[in-house]
């Protein structure tokens, strides 16, 4: 096959990639919105109302008509974005296999696209009904990192960066993916309220207060009756620092960026900080649009860092 017929199916593969990219974040949206709007937040009887539907699954009882019928329409699209999805990255490892010569890296990410899309396609059999944060977590991170592989695919490899740069991604990528963790077990613990603010949410009150214990992924939230799980105010302390240690390392990384002429990405990645930072701490609000911004500018500024690899 000739140089310019590879690079031809090259250039599709990026478009396909860049496509399924923009529909994984659709995805992560919606799943987002259907995440929150199950632990109450947009509820009519704020704060009361939070968390009721997992305090009536623990008393046998189901859903609320509320609940549903606010998300019925968000399941239908979740359900018709995903499948398209699915459809692009089968499209996708087809390219790859196909190519002369095969696309091997290409190839590889595309497969492990296909084995997460699988995956998060059987985890969605458990969200509905789930007590445990694990799902709603395995649910985040598995979107998110089909964000960040669609990303790698659909942007064009580059000079090989020198050691210090890649450990410099590297470490922003991993921190960042941490930090989404802890806002998914936050929000998924129903911890949203057990801090009200910096001053009493220290991390050695929380420690004291909730034990490392309360970290754990397959715990089941233990609502107070007015509402959220005091309990989990160690993983929303956690959250509010690691958002600081976050800032620390995407900062240089701008800086690093706007120094080797990727500047229009140097901004943006800046943009994005600032713009999350003030919808973390505009959270206290706890308003579903809010927080559904606050989703969505993870996983863009996850996708701006992951551009610069």
């Amino acid at each position: 096959m000739n140089t310019s017929h590879t690079d031809r199916r090259r250039r599709i593969l990026h478009r396909l990639a860049l496509l399924c990219a923009a529909l994984v974040l659709a995805v992560t949206s919606l799943s987002a919105f259907l995440r929150l709007a199950k632990v109450g937040l947009g509820c009519s009887d704020w704060p009361a109302c939070y968390g009721q539907d997992l305090r009536r699954a623990q008393q046998g009882r189901p859903p609320s008509d509320e609940a549903q019928a606010a998300t019925a329409l968000a399941r239908l699209a979740h359900r018709i974005t995903a499948s398209t999805a699915l459809l692009l990255v089968i499209t996708m490892l087809l390219i790859c296999l196909g190519s002369k010569p095969l696309f091997v890296r290409e190839g590889l990410m595309a497969l492990a696209l296909l084995a997460l899309a699988l995956f998060l396609a059987v985890l969605g059999w458990w969200s509905s009904t789930a007590r445990v944060p694990a799902v709603a977590m395995g649910n985040l991170l598995g979107g998110f990192l089909m964000l960040a592989l669609c990303v790698r695919l659909a942007v064009p490899e580059r000079a090989a960066s020198t050691t210090g740069a890649r450990a410099m991604l590297a470490l922003a990528a991993l921190l960042l993916t941490a930090q989404i963790a802890l806002g998914g077990l936050t929000s998924a613990s129903y911890a949203g309220l057990a801090c009200s603010g910096w001053a009493d949410c220290t991390l050695g009150e929380a420690v004291q207060h909730s034990g490392w214990a309360s970290l754990s992924p397959w715990r089941e939230p233990a609502l107070a009756a007015t509402g959220g799980n005091p309990t989990g105010a160690l993983a929303n302390s956690l959250h509010r620092h690691a958002a600081l240690l976050v800032m620390l390392v995407l900062l240089p990384l701008a800086w690093a960026a706007w120094r080797h002429g990727r500047r229009r990405t140097a901004v943006l990645l800046l943009v994005l900080l600032a713009a999350q930072l003030a919808a973390g701490m505009a959270l206290s609000a706890m308003a579903l649009p809010l927080a559904l911004l606050h989703n969505l500018l993870a996983a863009a500024l996850l996708a701006a860092v992951l551009s610069l690899a």
